[in-house]
């Protein structure tokens, strides 16, 4: 049996354990790839870094900031993509209150202070009733860590300065599966209804009794879930 080849794309101040259970579970159907997206100040970098290093054709999938860059990617090779998945993610450019937030964190962390901006994110990352989850907290924080201070920052400069992708939406004609967590608030549900609804060929499906990292609030439901996304 040929494998897919899958190319998922982590968030901000996340790595390649964002998407530990679904690379797992996936393994029998999919060769999965998980870049890194530290090392660049602009989505549309990024994006071409991961293109210069993925297969000529792949499934994409990108959760919160890697959905930002899997949208750029889609601006850049669509014909590459064989299908979509945008999990907790938007297609609008950032409010002015996100954006004074961004800056806020951003001196923060030059102040030595950045330890304290995954501190201040963890509630809005992941459902309430997960914040006691000390496996779960632990690897968010691990994975904070990994980033480092200076990619933060170059993260956050890429999402600032990101485009509106809303005349772009009606120019995805690949299978496209659009996920949220029911108790996502930094990408609330409806955003995704909207994507869902300007993308043809889309499909929404919303993760119950989850916040914004549903890969891994959810693992189980979101890992069957790209496995039909995967085989449909």
């Amino acid at each position: 049996m040929n494998k897919t080849n899958l190319v998922l794309i982590p968030g901000l101040l996340l790595d390649e354990r964002m998407w530990s259970h679904q690379r797992q579970t996936l393994s029998d159907i999919a060769e999965s790839m998980i870049p890194v997206a530290t090392e660049d100040e602009s989505v549309a970098a990024m994006a071409q870094r991961i293109l210069a290093a993925a297969p000529d054709t792949f499934a994409l999938a990108g959760l919160s900031m890697g959905g930002y860059i899997a949208q750029e990617i889609m601006r850049q090779a669509p014909d590459r993509v064989e299908r979509l998945a945008l999990l907790d993610t938007s297609y609008l450019p950032d409010t002015p209150q996100q954006t004074e937030r961004r800056r806020e964190f951003i001196e923060m962390t030059r102040v030595g202070r950045f330890r304290g901006v995954t501190s201040r994110l963890l509630p809005l990352l992941i459902h309430d009733a997960r914040l006691g989850d000390e496996e779960l907290t632990g690897t968010i924080y691990a994975m904070a860590d990994s980033v480092g201070k200076d990619a933060f920052i170059r993260q956050q400069m890429a999402i600032m300065h990101r485009p509106d992708g809303t005349r772009d939406l009606g120019l995805i004609h690949c299978p496209t599966l659009v996920l949220c967590g029911r108790q996502d608030q930094l990408t609330p549900l409806d955003i995704h209804e909207e994507m869902a609804a300007s993308i043809p060929n889309a499909k929404l499906v919303v993760i119950e009794d989850s916040g914004h990292l549903s890969t891994m609030e959810r693992p189980y439901a979101v890992s069957a879930l790209l496995r039909y996304w995967l085989q449909a």
